[in-house]
């Protein structure tokens, strides 16, 4: 697994872990890697997600709540949820990272720790997302 692959796995776990406990970013990478190891990229991948995806969370929750069709930000699971802000985060604000790569790491997160839909649900917020802030990969 790549550094930024195992980087984007443990964000979407403490992302998840801070919204089910209120924790702060801070607290919850602190506790996080108390417990886990990972590469020095890997790492500093994650706590960089992590600390964007909640500090431009109002802006990505909006894109999400835009592009997802009948289905409130607060009905939607928690993974499915995380997996877009992290998705959606990368797309608005990591430029760098070419859109392919973005879509097909949510969809691999998706189907690893969601549900059964969760893979063709997150890809098609994203795709829209994408699509909205016109994210085009660089041979396109």
């Amino acid at each position: 697994m790549g550094a930024r692959r195992s980087g984007r796995e443990a964000a979407l776990q403490m992302l998840f872990a801070v919204e089910a406990s209120g924790a702060s970013p801070d607290q919850e990478i602190a506790l996080f890697w108390r417990h886990f190891e990972a590469e020095p990229e890997g790492k500093a991948y994650a706590d960089e997600l992590v600390r964007g995806v909640t500090d431009k969370r109002d802006e990505v929750d909006a894109r999400i709540t835009s592009a997802s069709v009948n289905w409130r930000l607060e009905r939607m699971t928690r993974v499915d949820r995380n997996v877009m802000r992290l998705g959606g985060y990368e797309l608005m604000f990591r430029l760098d990272v070419p859109r392919a790569v973005i879509l097909d790491e949510a969809v691999e997160l998706a189907k690893s720790f969601g549900s059964e839909e969760s893979s063709a649900f997150v890809n098609g917020v994203l795709a829209k997302i994408a699509d909205d802030v016109a994210r085009k990969d660089l041979d396109r």
